[in-house]
Parts: structure tokens; sequence; C-alpha cells
């Protein structure tokens, strides 16, 4: 093992142990003290830096079948999560060594060296590798491009657009050639974030009036691409709006994870017979092939500027859980990440 600095007695990590029902409760989970590990042959121990929450762990907090293993109850969640090698039992990796990995929702962490993947604090600010390059980052790159296949010209409608992977997708689309971008968000502020900062054609308060309307105001041509986010109404009114051969891809349903019954689905379905529209839904991880050439492409808009990002971070490991919730009520702008 390479030399290590020496280590706290106590590391911090937060566990489930209730399934919510509904809209989660503090008291459905437990911020818990247990031992620093130690790294067996072939691992490295990680200090975590910075970890992210994001939507789709509320679906992994139940443990109906879903893409993602539920959590179990009694243990540790995990996580993206950024962090400092502080001891290696593996080759290739040395102490002081940058890594992403998915072992957050705790301050230190033992993890197998494939499970790690190195990252460079000098080419981008490590959080970075949480958001715009990293998870939410692709999620936006793939879901445009990819299942909504994107071409110049098209007409965008991004719901959760103020949000780490909406304002992704809104300004790729700008800068690959949309004749209009249009998005929703949950205030006043970040309708004027997209418009003044994030370069939006048209941006609508949801909460101002039906979206089925305001989008009709918006987009009165209608739209060609549908980035969904959010599910519920917001799915409706875009296919009330589709031009002909639209294209909808479906990314979440943040207003629908906390229901306790199913929601209704979309009651204009029929026209998609007449558009000839498509709904495709997709999850980020079939498609990390497009991972160098997202970063090929992405990585100079970001360094120069012309892809603009937010982050709203929290401070503190105690936090974890306060920030999560936040993100289910939309408290953040960008990307919500605990700094710890």
């Amino acid at each position: 093992m390479t030399d290590s600095p020496v280590l706290p007695a106590v590391n911090r990590e937060w566990h489930l142990v209730t399934r919510p029902v509904g809209w989660p409760k503090p008291e459905d989970f437990a911020l818990v003290e247990a031992e620093v590990p130690t790294p067996r042959d072939g691992q490295v121990l990680v200090r975590n830096l910075y970890v992210s929450v994001d939507p789709y762990m509320r679906g992994r907090m139940s443990a109906a079948k879903s893409y993602a293993a539920p959590y179990e109850l009694g243990k540790v969640m995990q996580g993206g999560a950024v962090g400092e090698v502080v001891a290696s039992n593996a080759e290739g990796f040395t102490v002081g060594d940058h890594v992403l990995h998915f072992f957050g929702w705790r301050e230190y962490a033992a993890l197998d060296a494939g499970n790690a993947v190195k990252v460079d604090p000098d080419a981008a600010p490590l959080s970075t590798y949480l958001g715009v390059l990293g998870m939410t980052g692709l999620t936006a790159y793939a879901g445009l491009l990819r299942t909504a296949s994107f071409k110049e010209g098209d007409s965008v409608f991004v719901s959760g657009a103020a949000g780490a992977v909406g304002s992704q997708v809104g300004q790729i689309a700008k800068l690959k050639g949309a004749s209009r971008v249009i998005g929703s968000a949950g205030s006043d502020e970040k309708v004027k974030l997209l418009l003044d900062e994030y370069g939006f054609d048209a941006a609508f308060n949801y909460k101002n009036g039906p979206v089925s309307e305001q989008l009709r105001a918006a987009a009165p041509d209608g739209v060609d691409v549908y980035f969904d986010n959010v599910g519920g109404d917001h799915l409706e009114a875009a296919i009330g709006s589709l031009n002909l051969g639209g294209r909808i891809a479906i990314c979440g349903a943040i207003s629908v994870y906390n229901n306790t019954e199913p929601a209704p689905g979309p009651k204009n379905l029929a026209r998609l017979i007449q558009t000839r529209g498509r709904i495709e839904g997709f999850l980020v991880g079939d498609h990390y092939d497009l991972q160098p050439q997202f970063v090929e492409e992405v990585g100079p808009w970001v360094r120069s500027g012309e892809l603009k990002y937010r982050e709203t971070v929290v401070e503190g490991i105690e936090n974890n859980l306060e920030a999560f919730l936040g993100v289910l009520r939309g408290d953040n702008t960008g990307k919500m990440i605990v700094k710890l």
C-alpha cells in the first residue's frame, strides 16, 4: 500500500432505513458513523470531495423493479462522487490522484480500481465531472442528438430547462443550429436565467398557467423535438404542439416520482398518428460509447464559455439528504452538488 495521510477514525455515511411512501421524509434515512474502510488488493481508498444527488435516486429508494437495483435497507446508499485517492493497493493509482466513481453518500469509500476513472483537476473544476462534463452532460448530449435525432433547423422544447440536464440540452441545440429553443422552469428567476444566460429563444414559468397554452404562445409554429424531464402535463402539451415527424425523448418524469398512485397518461396520444410522431425513452448508461465524442465536442464549449453551466452547492455530508430533497422540490439551479 502506498503511503497515506493519517485518517480519521470515523466515516460518516447515509443509510436508507425505511422505503419512502410518497415524498421521502428525514426519518426514512440515517446518518451513520462507521469505520474508515481499508482498501484490499486491487482497491483504492478515496476521500470524497464532491458528491452528486440526482432525481433518479428516488426510484432506487423503492423496492419496485427498475433499471437500477434498489438501495438496500440499512446499508449505505450510492451515487456519483469525485474524490482524492488517500491510500492505494492498486496498480496505476497513487495517493493524490483524483477519481470519479459511484460510491457517494459517504465521506470515504474503498472501491475496486476498475470502478474509478481518473480525472484532471487542472483541465476543469472537479465538480464539473459530476455535471456538465459528467453523467448529466452526456445525458443531454445523447438524448438530444441520438434519441431525439436532432437536426439543424429543428425547433426544440425542453422541460426542467434550468436543471443540470435541461440547461445543456437547450444550449447544445442552439450551438448546433436549432431554429428555436423553448424552455419551461418553475420560477420567474429561472425563466430569466434561461433567456439571459443560456440563450433560449423563449421560456415560461409553468406555474403561471396551463403548460399547453404557454407552449403554444412560445412556439406558435410547433416543436420538432421535445426533451422531457418532467412528464405529466408537459408531455401532453408537447404532444399537442408536435410537428409532423416530431420526436420526443423521455429522460425523466420528476413530476410523478413521489406519486403513490400511477399518474394518468397523456389524453392526446392519438395525435401521434396524425403527426407520425415518435416517443422514445432512454438511459444514459446505454450511450457511454458517445463519451469520447461528447468530451471532444462539449469540452471546448465549456472552456470557451460558449456553453454555460450553473451549480447549486450544499456544504457538508450532514446536508446530503436535504440537498437531495431540494432536487425533488426544484430548489436547485443547474447541477446540485454536495461539497464535503
